[in-house]
């Protein structure tokens, strides 16, 4: 934003330079860009008047004129503007003057003749002072310029331009008003506001108001002015403003709601009164509804924008840009002011949707003072009727109070100020800078009672009213010293260990993937709602492909194998740790932190010797990788798993002490047919689970000095029973002494009876403190048999 500091200066007026003036608002927080001159550097160009102007002799385009600078001679001067004449107040670089250039070394005005006519100085067009030309020829001062007066003191081109950054928090510091309001803070000056007294009304005319959508447009300002002498131009102070804030002048009406918008920070806008079809009705748009902005661009809405409207459709996309069919012409005697509060997310990415950015849109979408309204009109109205004349009618005021903006009571202890800033602060310091900065504070038992005013929209909880104090009071006063702390020696090795886990498959020549909690609803659709859950859909997502929240990892990494076999990459290994999400809507949401695995391809890389496609036990193995070498097989079981989009052969459930850990398995083939993929091994694990597993306290003994014994056991038992159920009830039966049992064999032939298949476990026994005797060995295997039978209806194979 850039800013005159003149202007500034009217509203506040420290005895500080310019540069110590940007620095004092750097360190508010309101960084200084950039510091220039109005006009860059030049001498000896006097306002002079032309008293003689007649045709050159030799030349058509020239002409000689007479001028007077207030010295005893006239000057002879040759000049070629098409606007020279007698009676013309104008810039006049004198013999020796040096005017800007663009090498930075100055153009030096020397006496010398045009044409064979002798010319004495130079008669200056803006663009030669380094202005901006408005007309073709030279610059027109006004009448009563003072004749020999330094132009740059005269035009005020010494005055700085202070270019300054203004954080989207900070929409109250976009004008004049907020700028000296930081300034006289913290040079602890008053603030010379400007008094408005409100115009009287002279005319009956009013203007008819309807707001549909209070909530966006909580109030809402009108006023008619008719008779405007539209002859009458901005004047001078009003146009040197504007330009030194970067601001283009255009017509008296324009130039006045730009001037406000500059000074006060509320913006406004003007309809011609006599395009005006009906009541002004402030709405929310019909989708579909098209305008032509001011700037000739004609957009489609769709439907969430809030709209200026009347009988024949929309005047304006309210605080963004006014409709060309409303817009105010130079024949325009009556206008509409309109001054009205908009709410920041009514206005919020909706400039950006159209590829507009409008001053009133930046302003609007960071918050603006909602109490600005009338004061923004009242002053805008009596500067137009100053200059231009004109009838005011009454102002027309529609609002709806219970929507405006609410301030709420913040509460901060001094004890927490003291302990955030590290440095202790007097309370009635404290006190004296808020109320300074117009945030209403008391104290009251060492706590700061505050309430932010209406400007400020970014002051919401304690940790705001900490950083006010802190920047007014001045950072550089704060000086460094090391935090006291108290050292928390406790760890948390959750992370350790998922790394840990990541490496484990990284060993196993698995890659990590990274990728969104969002995933495509078709590949969601694919698993079965009865395994996963219901499927929360977003409500704006940042595209079709990501419109829902995944309920399984896989359904990030199935696309990811995709893209990579299209690529010609058949083997393909990923990891993904990250949360999974079930729920139909946020409140029902559970998030799971889950590790997921997806394979396909050979078992290792091209190079290795006799290579094979991957099966269920490599993943199987890799699983189990997962799982910590002090788990033994006591604690583990798999189950077939139930899992409809998992093959119904290839799959299982895995359990650690009774709790599921997981499922993994073949992709069921249907859905790899979906997805167009070959076969594919897949996994999901609760991550939380496997961290906890290897959390788990292990005892250490010393291994037994005497000796294992081993038994192995074939039996015979119904197809039905899994050698799972066989495992855990030897477990159970064989008693202390059993160190470990495991399935050795499976047969199942013609030589054994219809519906019976033979199982063959081995057993190991060992004792810690002595050698086993054969009749413990025979005593607990004698029990595992009967109760197998009893059980299961086994019988030891023959």
């Amino acid at each position: 934003m850039k800013i005159s500091e003149q202007w500034l200066r009217q509203w506040a007026n420290p005895s500080v330079d310019s540069q110590t003036l940007g620095e004092q608002l750097t360190m508010a927080g309101l960084e200084l860009d950039g510091l220039e001159m109005v006009a860059p550097p030049f001498t000896g160009v006097v306002v002079g008047e032309v008293v003689e102007c007649i045709q050159h002799p030799d030349a058509d385009r020239l002409r000689v004129t007479k001028v007077n600078i207030g010295t005893d001679e006239l000057l002879q001067i040759v000049c070629g503007a098409p606007n020279v004449r007698v009676g013309l107040k104008v810039a006049v670089a004198t013999i020796g003057a040096v005017l800007p250039s663009d090498d930075d070394k100055g153009f030096k005005i020397k006496k010398g003749k045009l044409r064979g006519v002798e010319s004495q100085g130079m008669l200056c067009g803006a663009s030669e002072i380094g202005l901006v030309d408005k007309i073709d020829g030279l610059i027109e001062l006004p009448d009563d310029a003072p004749i020999g007066v330094d132009v740059r003191d005269y035009l005020g081109l010494d005055n700085q331009i202070f270019e300054i950054a203004i954080t989207p928090n900070r929409g109250d510091c976009l004008s004049v008003l907020g700028l000296a309001r930081e300034i006289a803070v913290i040079n602890r000056l008053p603030l010379n506001r400007n008094q408005v007294t409100p115009v009287v009304p002279s005319t009956n005319q009013t203007v008819g108001v309807q707001v549909l959508a209070t909530q966006a447009c909580p109030r809402y300002l009108a006023q008619r002015i008719d008779g405007i002498d539209r002859t009458k131009a901005s004047p001078k102070w009003l146009e040197d403003a504007l330009v030194a804030s970067g601001v283009r002048t255009h017509n008296f009406l324009v130039d006045v709601t730009n001037f406000v918008l500059l000074e006060l920070g509320q913006p406004l806008h003007a309809f011609d009164a006599d395009k005006i079809v009906g009541d002004i009705v402030v709405r929310q748009a019909n989708a579909g509804e098209s305008v032509e902005l001011l700037n000739e661009q004609t957009i489609t809405l769709t439907g969430d924008e809030l709209v200026i409207a009347d009988d024949e459709g929309i005047l304006a996309l309210a605080g963004i840009m006014g409709g060309a069919r409303s817009a105010v012409s130079d024949e325009t005697t009556s206008i509409v002011l309109e001054s009205a509060h908009f709410d920041q997310l009514a206005i919020a990415g909706r400039a950006r949707r159209f590829g507009l950015h409008t001053d009133a849109s930046q302003r609007f979408e960071r918050g603006v003072d909602f109490e600005l309204p009338q004061l923004a009109l009242d002053r805008a109205t009596s500067l137009i009727i100053s200059v231009a004349g004109g009838q005011a009618g009454a102002i027309t005021t529609v609002q709806t109070v219970e929507q405006l903006p609410k301030r709420a009571i913040i509460e901060v202890p001094v004890a927490k100020i003291d302990e955030l800033l590290g440095v202790q602060i007097a309370a009635d310091e404290m006190v004296d800078i808020l109320n300074r900065l117009e945030i209403k504070t008391t104290l009251q038992h060492d706590t700061l009672i505050c309430q932010a005013p209406s400007h400020r929209f970014d002051i919401n909880i304690a940790q705001d009213i900490v950083e006010e104090v802190a920047r007014i009071y001045g950072y550089a006063k704060i000086e460094p010293r090391l935090p006291s702390f108290a050292v928390d020696m406790s760890y948390d090795d959750g992370a350790d260990l998922v790394h840990h886990l990541k490496l484990s498959l990284v060993n196993a020549d698995y890659h990590e993937a990274v990728s969104f909690s969002f995933s495509d609803e078709k590949i969601e659709r694919l698993f079965d709602e009865a395994t996963l859950g219901e499927v929360l859909a977003l409500a704006n997502p940042i595209s079709s492909d990501l419109a829902v929240m995944r309920r399984t990892l896989l359904s990030s990494l199935l696309p990811i194998v995709s893209y990579n076999i299209n690529r010609q990459q058949s083997r393909v290994r990923l990891f993904e740790t990250g949360l999974s999400f079930v729920g139909a809507n946020i409140k029902e949401l559970t998030q799971t932190p889950s590790l997921a695995i997806v394979a396909t391809g050979n078992v290792t890389s091209e190079q290795s010797h006799a290579n094979r496609a991957m099966d269920f036990y490599d993943l199987k193995r890799d699983i189990e990788a997962l799982l910590p070498s002090t788990l033994d097989g006591r604690h583990i079981r798999y189950e077939r798993a139930n899992v409809a989009f998992l093959h119904p052969g290839q799959s299982a459930v895995l359990m650690v002490d009774g709790e599921t850990l997981g499922w993994f398995g073949q992709l069921h083939p249907s859905i790899a047919k979906a997805l167009d993929l070959p076969v594919v091994w897949v996994a999901q694990l609760q991550l939380d689970g496997l961290v906890a597993l290897h959390r788990r306290a292990v005892s250490v003994s010393a291994p037994s000095k005497f000796p294992q014994v081993r038994r192995d056991l074939a039996v015979l038992v119904d197809t039905a029973v899994s050698w799972q159920q066989l495992e855990q009830q030897i477990r159970q039966s064989a008693g202390k002494y059993l160190q470990d049992t495991w399935l050795f064999d499976v047969y199942q032939g013609d030589r054994l009876p219809a519906g019976k298949h033979s199982l063959a476990f081995a057993m190991v026994f060992q004792d810690d403190l002595a050698t086993l005797e054969e009749e413990q060995i025979k005593k607990a295997t004698d029990q595992v048999l009967a109760d197998l039978a009893a059980q299961y209806h086994a019988h030891l194979r023959d």
